[in-house]
């Protein structure tokens, strides 16, 4: 009999730190940006080799930064940093000489590990050798290459059908790996392909692809600076896209107004300390938002209805786009002729007087791009809202001309490549067609599990093998116990990673964790011929991306090995030449470019300095939308909200010290939080009228679907956000967001509206 297992804790421990309090910041970045940057890069490794990465990044011919997907610039980079302040942290964390041995995990059981904070487990250092946990076991124990992937290979053979099977991925994934990864997965048989995209902009590019034929956004960086109007919702740059900063400023120097849509007033939309400029650098700051709109959560639909129905009663669009680009105008016309202005403005929690000076900003101008992230792309009416941000646009005819169109800012590095690379649960039948003239082998069209149906089909016990190709997937979902229980009950959870995390703690019966290469390591062939990787960015342009340090340890597989070595275990050599691959990446790019539309010549066009920009219909102004083959106007009803008998609508979000689920560190000095991640930010008079002061000790609750959920332990934190709304970090957070609330369509968690009550702390 198999010994038992402590069962390890699926979220951050219930503990308090020693909270320090200031004053929000009132701009971003600056010499404490610069500051912040080279302590994290210094602590994690020697200097010549901190020196080596930093000056690399984002440059041509170096390292793709691994944090957000904000592209370079076409032209020159800076030869001082063409990084960010998180850019830098982003290379601090996995550039690390720190190493995790078999000693180490000798020494710490999973359950004791899970007791530590998120922050404590990521600062361990780099897995630096294959790793399993027996059925069983309480211990992590070394394990060989050769007999890890006999042995996930076995557990496959033994499903009784491919969709037993679930494989995740990551933004962080380059495109070779994440090609070869779904070519081995619907070879194996299956689509279960659920990504990282599920759970943030799957929503955009639902909405787009609707709207406009194409779920990417429009725009080129060098739009920002042709821009009459830059409107920016649901997004917080100076945290997770720091170099949009410089953009946001050129722009500004260039004559463009900004207007921000937040519910909370972020540093980085409000001014900018630029640490390239010797103003910057000394602490003048350059303005950014010209207008601020502070919305309550989900309060977006019905503000951009009341300004669009502003600009119709105004007559400023333009009539001659809308009757040659675009379908159904006068449908949605008609729907907020009919609307009532008040109802609209009170909705959106917005003072009339913002509503028309924002009207005003917009009226005269055409050229308008529009931003956002999650604050929209989470949310129940998450693909109406961003079509109606479509629909504004449209009325304006501000999409496909220079300075103008769609800019959904990605948050990953290649999470749009990895779409690109055919990622997707749902492939379209081009892409299948594609795979079954290239490689003779008939792939499944049926469509698999997204992130969401995967949790469940987890918990219900029809997923044996769980494999995840990077990220922290317990720590990125929602209702963590719910998901925690689903990741236990598969027969094998396997993730391929760089360091240690939360999800490798909260296993199925048996589980492993293959350690491999990161974005900065070099990557050499059985000849010693340094490879380089491709991503692509936001805004649709692919780029090599070349590692330039040594791995910290020689028991590590680059992402293109790793799939190759396991889809030749699992399916043999027929009809993919896996080893080949492995070991020349061009070959890969060979068949991308053979596959997979807008990559002709690739190998040559990637070696160009700064590489190629993907094709993009709406750039140039075509709509091949398939209704109707023009951009199609939509009419969304703005609902009511719906607390559930909740007092409160709760949305998590980052902290400066983070990317994701990666905790950098324990501060967040934009918003005046240090050394605690256990917060609630709530309203400053209604946290007087109920009696609440600053750090008073309180549990959230959420009783969606009949289920209570409950986060225990978070400080009181009185901040200026809108009546009734309510912010916290995640992953602390996760556990609240119910499984079975999603925006309709793209099926993604809402996270940015989650109903909430708040009590006492019950010790």
């Amino acid at each position: 009999m198999a010994p038992h297992r402590k069962r390890a804790n699926p979220e951050p421990p219930e503990e308090l730190l020693d909270l320090k309090r200031s004053a929000p910041d009132d701009s971003a970045a600056g010499a404490t940006g610069v500051a912040v940057a080279v302590q994290h890069v210094f602590s994690e490794m020697p200097v010549a080799r901190g020196v080596k990465s930093l000056f690399s990044l984002n440059q041509h011919g170096g390292v793709d930064c691994p944090g957000c997907a904000w592209p370079d610039p076409d032209d020159e980079r800076s030869r001082l940093g063409e990084y960010c302040e998180n850019g830098a942290k982003a290379i601090a964390e996995e550039a690390t000489s720190k190493r995790l041995t078999p000693a180490f995990f000798a020494e710490h059981d999973v359950a004791s590990l899970a007791e530590l904070n998120d922050y404590e487990i990521g600062k361990k250092g780099r897995i630096a050798q294959p790793m399993v946990l027996e059925k069983g076991a309480n211990h992590y124990t070394p394990i060989s290459w050769e007999q890890a992937f006999e042995r996930i290979a076995g557990h496959l053979k033994a499903c009784a059908s491919p969709h037993e099977a679930l494989f995740y991925t990551s933004g962080r994934t380059s495109n070779e790996a994440a090609f070869l990864y779904q070519l081995f997965v619907r070879a194996f048989g299956t689509n279960n392909l659920p990504d990282c995209s599920n759970m943030c902009h799957e929503s955009s590019g639902v909405a787009l692809g609707e709207s406009l034929g194409i779920g990417k956004g429009s725009v080129k960086l060098e739009d920002f600076y042709e821009a009459e109007a830059i409107v920016i919702l649901g997004q917080n740059p100076g945290t997770n896209h720091p170099r949009m900063l410089s953009a946001l400023q050129k722009a500004k120097e260039n004559g463009a107004v900004i207007l921000s849509v937040n519910p909370l007033i972020e540093a980085g939309l409000v001014a900018f300390k630029n640490p390239q400029q010797v103003r910057g650098a000394i602490g003048l700051k350059a303005r950014l938002t010209d207008l601020y709109l502070q919305v309550r959560i989900n309060g977006d639909l019905p503000l951009l209805q009341a300004l669009s129905k502003l600009l119709l009663e105004a007559g400023a669009i333009d009539p001659d786009f809308i009757a040659s680009k675009t379908h159904g105008f006068d449908a949605w016309k008609a729907h907020l002729e009919a609307a009532s202005l008040d109802d609209l403005i009170a909705d959106s929690g917005v003072p009339r007087e913002d509503v028309m000076a924002a009207f005003e900003l917009l009226r005269g101008r055409k050229r308008i791009i529009a931003c956002w992230a999650m604050g929209l792309t989470q949310q129940r009416n998450a693909v109406a809202t961003i079509q109606e941000v479509v629909n504004l646009l449209l009325a304006k005819g501000s999409i496909g001309k220079p300075g103008a169109g769609t800019c959904p800012v990605r948050g990953h590095s290649n999470v749009q490549g990895d779409r690109t690379m055919g990622i997707f649960e749902k492939p379209p039948a081009a892409l299948l067609d594609a795979l079954e003239r290239e490689f003779k082998f008939s792939p499944p069209r049926e469509h698999g599990l997204d992130v969401v149906d995967g949790i469940r089909a987890m918990h219900d016990g029809r997923i044996r093998v769980f494999f995840a190709m990077g990220g922290n997937f317990l720590s990125a979902t929602p209702d963590t116990h719910y998901t925690a229980e689903a990741l236990e009950r598969c027969a094998l959870t396997v993730h391929v990673s760089t360091k240690l995390n939360r999800s490798h703690l909260v296993t199925g019966e048996e589980a492993m964790i293959l350690p491999c290469l990161a974005r900065t390591d070099e990557d050499l062939n059985s000849a010693g011929e340094r490879q380089f990787v491709t991503t692509e960015n936001s805004m649709g342009v692919v780029q090599a991306s070349k590692g330039n340090l040594r791995p910290v340890s020689d028991e590590l597989l680059s992402e293109p090995a790793i799939v190759c070595r396991l889809a030749e275990a699992t399916l043999g050599a027929a009809p993919v030449p896996w080893t080949e691959l492995a070991d020349d990446y061009d070959q890969i790019r060979n068949l991308i470019e053979r596959t997979i539309p807008g990559f002709e010549n690739y190998n040559a066009r990637v070696r160009e300095r700064g590489g190629f920009y993907l094709p993009n219909s709406a750039r140039i102004g075509d709509f091949p939308t398939a209704s109707t083959g023009k951009a199609n106007f939509t009419v969304s009803v703005a609902e009511p909200l719906d607390l559930e008998g909740h007092d409160f609508i709760m949305m998590t979000l980052r902290s400066h010290d983070q990317f994701n689920t990666t905790i950098y560190g324990l501060d967040d000095r934009y918003r005046g939080v240090r050394n605690e991640r256990r917060v609630v930010f709530l309203n400053e008079d209604e946290c007087a009228e109920r009696g609440w002061k600053e750090g008073d000790l309180v549990d959230l609750i959420n009783r969606s679907g009949g289920r209570e959920r409950v986060a225990r332990l978070f400080i009181v934190v009185p901040y200026n956000i809108p009546r009734g709304c309510a912010a916290t970090y995640f992953p602390e957070a996760n556990v609240l967001v119910p499984i079975d609330r999603v925006a309709r369509k793209s099926n993604t968690p809402t996270s940015k509206f989650v109903p909430m009550n708040v009590v006492p702390h019950r010790h």
